[in-house]
């Protein structure tokens, strides 16, 4: 049972993957059921009823009717959990605090429905394919969910890491690191670190999971022939984050707008939206299989794209016609630890989101391929004169004239070739075989309806 301490402490610091309020019970109490049965799919939680979504206490009337309807309510509940219902007076006012385990028995159902909790909030499953993905990976358990046993929790853990997580969750830094474990249910029953927690707080935790990194590789063209810059990086998946922005940044072009005057800030404007790399690092670090331990994630950066991949294609619960609609997690303590810090919104909006930006940036959308491993591509702006320019010290003036041309119109005709660059039919004709020789140019359908296209290799 918790004290009225444990209690404040768990309230303050909002609800989350294991922790539910409700204002008062409902008329239907099957829906405080739902979930109960969500928590116990999971790794188990408290429901407080009583408070606010502000975190408030507002306190609530439980009388042994009102009680007795819950009880014969979890009742359906199968197979059988326990809870632990009690009444405790925070304040002057009444808080119903219903403790559920981590179920034993896996899936419950209710109603014949399964509820599980994914970050902040419980999902019902409806779909054959959501209930096969759950039985799978409660077969194997989820990867966050399951013990770090290696993992010294003094000597592994520096209280820094943890200070960082309470001020970006909004946690009083009065609340002990013991007492913040407890709430999140970061270690297990026979009180080893979850793999969630040792990602999330190690300072190290890659001496843990070697794969569990983010490898970033800058390539000098449109393929993966000559590699200018390649890194690593490391340390916690909020660490990993930060630094993987600040690499890709260094990477794209950024202009700056002057926002207000005197000592305002200079806007910095990426080339491609901030946030839609930061919807996809997150996304590849809350999502990806860490039970594959043979690849990581990679950031690429073409001259023409950037690609964020992670192990993993599309969770098996999400059909392909839903996805960018819904969202399941192979690491749901993960996802939570991460809503905790702000760092993901609502659910399932973050491919919308991106798919968003990209438009309203008057770029191509993402593409998204979800097999096998999980990629993002997107495109960056292309600069002709910048890459024109590379050329310009191999090819004679002629030909850069031609290719620039062919740029502004892909459907201009050798006649207009020879006005255009003052040459006659059999330069032009010589100039153009010499370009198709060296993969610049190719023709696409007929001499008379076809077009001209670039190939914007480098030299």
């Amino acid at each position: 049972m918790l004290n009225s301490t444990e209690i404040k402490s768990l309230i303050a610091s909002g609800e989350g993957y294991n922790v539910e309020f409700k204002k008062s019970i409902p008329s239907k109490v099957k829906e405080i059921t739902e979930e109960i049965c969500a928590f116990a799919n999971a790794s188990g939680g408290v429901l407080f009823i009583g408070v606010d979504d502000n975190n408030v206490i507002q306190g609530v009337s439980f009388n042994n009717a009102k009680h007795s309807a819950l009880q014969n309510s979890i009742n359906e509940l199968t197979p059988a959990l326990h809870c632990e219902i009690y009444t405790i007076q925070i304040d002057a006012k009444d808080v119903v605090v219903i403790e559920v385990p981590s179920g034993a028995n896996k899936p419950y159902v209710l109603s014949g429905a399964i509820y599980v909790r994914q970050g902040p909030n419980s999902q019902k499953l409806t779909t054959v394919e959501e209930m096969r993905d759950f039985f799978q990976q409660a077969d194997r358990i989820y990867f966050d969910e399951a013990p770090c046993k290696e993992i010294d929790l003094v000597k592994d853990i520096p209280d820094k890491n943890i200070d960082q997580f309470k001020e970006l969750a909004g946690l009083s830094s009065t609340v002990s690191n013991e007492q913040v474990f407890n709430n999140l249910k970061l270690i297990t029953n026979e009180g080893f670190l979850k793999n969630g927690a040792t990602l999330f707080f190690a300072q190290n935790p890659e001496q843990f999971f070697e794969k569990a990194v983010i490898r970033s590789v800058a390539f000098d063209g449109i393929d993966k022939r000559y590699i200018v810059d390649d890194q690593t990086m490391s340390g916690t998946l909020y660490r990993q984050f930060l630094q993987a922005m600040v690499w890709i940044k260094s990477k794209l072009n950024i202009r700056y707008d002057i926002e207000g005057e005197g000592s305002q800030p200079r806007k910095e404007i990426w080339e491609i939206p901030e946030t839609v790399f930061k919807e996809a690092i997150i996304n590849a670090l809350a999502h990806r299989d860490y039970y594959d331990k043979g690849a990581r994630i990679t950031i690429e950066v073409f001259n023409d794209r950037v690609e964020i991949s992670n192990p993993g294609g599309l969770i098996s619960g999400i059909p392909k016609n839903e996805f960018g609609k819904r969202s399941l997690s192979r690491n749901p303590l993960i996802f939570g630890l991460f809503e905790r810090i702000r760092m993901v919104e609502q659910i399932g909006s973050g491919i919308s989101r991106m798919r968003d930006l990209m438009i309203e940036a008057d770029l191509t959308e993402p593409e998204f391929n979800t097999e096998g491993i999980f990629t993002v591509t997107v495109r960056r702006p292309f600069d002709f004169n910048k890459w024109v320019d590379k050329w310009v010290g191999n090819l004679t003036d002629n030909r850069v004239n031609i290719i620039k041309a062919i740029h502004e119109n892909s459907k201009i005709s050798k006649r207009e070739l020879e006005e255009k660059v003052d040459l006659s039919a059999t330069a032009i004709d010589n100039n153009l075989d010499t370009l198709k020789d060296l993969g610049l140019i190719e023709r696409v359908g007929s001499a008379k309806g076809g077009y001209w296209k670039i190939n914007y290799i480098l030299p």
